[in-house]
Parts: C-alpha cells; structure tokens; sequence
C-alpha cells in the first residue's frame, strides 16, 4: 500500500497539503517488506505494531542523520511527498530482501524490513517484484488492552482497511508523533526500544481521539476507503500532557 502525507499547517513542516514547491521535487518512496510465509502468517495486530516500530527505527538510525550513507535518501524522500509502500515476501523473496540495505524489526513473531527511500520509479528489481496484495491477516485472539501509559496508535473503528494499508497507516501515525516529540521525548522513546500498541478505537472513544489534537492521520482516498477518511490517531503520552487542541492534524493521501 503507498501512503503520502501531506500537512495542513506550519509552511516548514514536511507535511503540506496545498500544491507547493515539494510537489514538483524528485518523488521518493519508504519501502517496508512484511515476512508472510505460507504456513506461519503472522498476527494482524502484530504485523501493524511492528512496522510502525521500523518507521520509527530508521527515522532515529545514525545513518539517517547528518552525513550518514541514507541521510541524503531520507532527506529528498521528507523534501517531497511523504510515501510508504509495503510488500510482502516469503523464501527466497524475504531472503534476497534481506540482502539489501536495510533494517529488520521484530515483534513478537512478525518481521518487517524497512529500507531508505527509493526513487518512485527506481525500485531495485527484488524489491520491484514483490507483491502488494495479498497482506490480509488476522489475530488469532483480540488483543489486550493497550497500556495506556505508553503510546497508542489508535484505528478508526469505522473503516476497513487490508493489513498493508493499515501498517502504512501505522506508520505515519508513528512518524507523526515522532516528528511532533522533543527531542528528549524522542530520545527517551528510542532508548526504550518504541514501545507501541496498535489498537481500534471504540466507537464511543474515536471522535474524542479525532478532535483531542492529537497527530491524526487523514487519508485521500485513492485507495480502499473514502476520501477525507481520519484513519490513526497517534496518542503518545508526552503529546496527551499538551494543552487540549495545540497538536496538528496531518492528514495522509494515498496513491
């Protein structure tokens, strides 16, 4: 699934949603390849909490940053529209993925590899090949109740969406709330290895999260569900302590 997001506030933030300079920059996508074997697929819930953790994981890697060997790659892939795009592999698939320049980030059985950005049109070919579809998963038992002293990557509770939509969902939430962190908060949240839950919002409780001011997650509608559609609510405890109504809503457009 490929996401986009764009903002709707703070000329400097990497997020616009009004046509601007970004539009007309080389377009850069952020892959992220979910192990699915044939026989062992993993949980729903886990999948999508994992790859919100490998967003998270290379925005914060050293080689991201500065004169790191990805930081150039990260740099024109935020100075344009923002795009995540998740594959699946399995075998040789998930081993020739693995071959590659990345990282892989467990959870408690999913593997997700998330890579630097790649031009739109210049996917390296064993990554080109893999599949977008075929990411539906399920979990076996609902999960536990979120704690709610760490962050919570809340779904609309309203919407249906396949497992890879929802993990790039996942993962602009996630990016959202990292980018609206301090730095001590950010720093705090990498040490601690990314704690996260993913979990669906009651439909009592989401129009609350909707408009708390919380980072919010606004999909365009190219793929799968409406346009306009508030797909995550990114609710991190440092953001909760803002005063009511200070965080941006950054909505998200798919493609």
């Amino acid at each position: 699934m490929s996401e986009d997001p764009t903002p709707v506030s703070e000329s400097a933030s990497p997020f616009r949603s009004e046509p601007s300079a970004r539009d007309e920059a080389p377009q850069f996508v952020l892959p992220l390849v979910v192990r699915i074997e044939r026989a062992d697929p993993p949980a729903r819930t886990d999948a999508l909490e994992t790859a919100a953790r490998a967003v998270l994981t290379i925005l914060a890697d050293e080689r991201s940053a500065g004169e790191g060997e990805w930081a150039g790659a990260m740099r024109d892939w935020q100075d344009a529209r923002i795009r995540k795009v998740v594959r699946r592999a399995r075998g040789a698939e998930w081993r020739r993925a693995e071959a590659l320049p990345g990282i892989t980030v467990t959870g408690k059985a999913a593997e997700v590899r998330v890579f630097p950005p790649v031009p739109l049109d210049g996917w390296p070919k064993d990554l080109a090949r893999l599949q977008v579809s075929g990411t539906d998963l399920d979990d076996p038992q609902p999960p536990v109740d979120a704690d709610p002293s760490a962050p919570v990557l809340w779904l609309n509770p309203d919407l249906g969406m396949s497992a890879g939509k929802a993990m790039a969902q996942a993962g602009h939430a996630a990016q959202l709330a990292w980018w609206e962190l301090p730095d001590e908060e950010r720093a705090a949240w990498r040490d601690a290895g990314f704690p996260l839950a993913v979990r669906t919002a009651g439909a009592a409780r989401w129009p609350g999260l909707t408009g708390s001011g919380l980072p919010l997650v606004r999909d365009a509608g190219f793929t799968e569900i409406a346009p306009g559609s508030c797909t995550v609510a990114a609710d991190h405890p440092a953001l909760r302590r803002r005063p009511h109504g200070t965080g941006r809503a950054a909505p998200t457009r798919s493609e």
